[in-house]
């Protein structure tokens, strides 16, 4: 059994017993001894009640707030709903700036305008920076708290500075060079800060090749640039190559599961937001407008089928190839879909070889096509003894699979090249497109070749 699975499951079902138990004393131990990222997973199987009766046991301000960040923003809104503005503005003075900046933008302008005025000066600027940016930018999600001193600083001097001007920060993974105008120039990793004599200064021994982001980056990008070269934080500039943050390797986790789990749920026509603790109407509501397509696409196919009812009735044999020829249809759309969608998603495919990858999948669609196609028409041909009903199935599920492996490639492509999400491509619209598409050239084939 999964480790990680089976101790949570263990930790809620010891948490619930005791709080039915009333076992205020043994619960306060565990929930003291417990690490925030396990409580904040316990705390989704909770009721509201309940997530409260837990976080006044908490003692220390600082596991309050590391239980803050750790928590999904939708329990945690609910958590602090009630909760005194002063007792919040406490403990948000020690979670990380960032995590701050984008529970702030969930509240109301008035809710977050009184936490501000509450927080300390240094800490309630620093927040305020943060939400000048847009928050799925490299400036939304970056700490302001860094460590940077300039080139000709020696070690020893360094060395100092980090413990008297900098233990507090959260994250000390590199040491940023700036010149005299404040512009980065360099950076050096702590252990090559320890390894040097006394006296070196940090021009000599920087990297002068900084991997760096501007504040209006997106924020996916600054993902693949911290996977791309295998940094525990990337630098945030400003339009004069002036350091104002870092993006950390653990805000970079967050994000790849949440594009990935966005880009998951519009494949599957399921929203872009939606989550496990959402209620049934607003389930319901999230996906009933994308399985609109559909519905849509069902009643096309049926007035297709409809329009060639004098076909069938003449062979009645072409109706039970329907759903084996849309379903290779879907299977190959879905897949050369999903490949170019994670290919986009990763950068190992961009807009410029949009023909290069349709053209491929073109290539493999027609190759499958033709493979399934033959042994399908082989299977007819034995089965009815119609060698003509044969070539027809057969020649429909090769149409089927290269259309659809061109549509599932080009739309993708072509809504990555005007700034649509392309994940949109992979859901109902590619499908349903596909659907309607073999069956009218199954029908067209069948009558032409059968000549009815």
């Amino acid at each position: 059994m999964n480790i990680t699975v089976d101790r949570t499951r263990i930790l809620l079902d010891t948490i619930k017993r005791l709080l039915r138990r009333g076992a205020s004393a043994h619960l306060h131990k565990i929930i003291n001894k417990t690490h925030a990222a396990d409580l904040a997973v316990v705390f989704r199987f909770l009721t509201l009640r309940e997530q409260e009766a837990i976080f006044n046991l908490v003692d220390d301000v600082e596991h309050e707030a590391m239980l803050f960040s750790e928590l999904e923003e939708e329990i945690l809104i609910k958590l602090i709903e009630d909760m005194p503005a002063e007792k919040i503005a406490g403990i948000l003075e020690q979670v990380p700036k960032d995590d701050v900046a984008d529970l702030l933008g969930k509240l109301s302008d008035e809710r977050s305008k009184t936490l501000l005025d509450l927080m300390a000066r240094e800490e309630s600027e620093g927040v305020e920076g943060l939400l000048r940016y847009d928050e799925e930018t490299a400036g939304g999600i970056m700490l302001p708290d860094f460590i940077a001193l300039k080139e000709d600083t020696t070690a020893t001097e360094a060395i100092e500075a980090l413990q008297r001007d900098y233990a507090d920060i959260e994250m000390p993974f590199y040491l940023y060079v700036v010149d005299d105008h404040g512009h980065l120039v360099g950076v050096i990793s702590l252990r090559q800060l320890v390894v040097v004599t006394p006296h070196t200064q940090l021009k000599a021994i920087m990297a002068t090749d900084v991997v760096s982001v501007q504040t209006e980056t997106d924020q996916e990008e600054v993902a693949r640039i911290v996977a791309r070269y295998n940094v525990l934080a990337v630098p945030v500039v400003d339009e004069n190559n002036r350091p104002v943050g870092i993006v950390t390797v653990d805000d970079v986790v967050d994000i790849i599961r949440e594009e990935a789990t966005e880009d998951i749920l519009k494949m599957a026509g399921a929203g872009e937001d939606l989550v496990e603790s959402q209620s049934i109407f607003r389930s319901t509501r999230t996906r009933l407008p994308w399985l609109l397509a559909s519905w849509i696409g069902g009643i096309v196919a049926f007035l297709i089928i409809g329009h060639f009812e004098s076909s069938l009735n003449k062979l009645v044999y072409l109706a039970a190839f329907i759903p084996i020829i849309m379903g290779m249809g879907g299977n190959i759309g879905t897949q050369s879909s999903t490949i170019v969608v994670r290919g986009l998603a990763t950068g190992t495919i961009n807009t410029k070889q949009i023909w290069e990858v349709v053209f491929k999948e073109l290539a493999v669609g027609f190759f499958l096509g033709f493979f399934y196609g033959l042994l399908l028409g082989l299977v007819t041909h034995f089965r009815y003894d119609l060698w003509l009903l044969g070539v027809t199935v057969g020649l429909a599920v090769m149409s089927s699979m290269t259309i659809a492996a061109l549509v599932g490639s080009l739309v993708p492509m072509a809504f990555a090249r005007i700034n649509i999400d392309p994940a949109v491509a992979t859901g109902p619209f590619v499908t349903t497109s596909i659907d309607i598409l073999s069956v009218f050239f199954y029908f067209q084939i069948a009558t032409i070749l059968l000549r009815l």
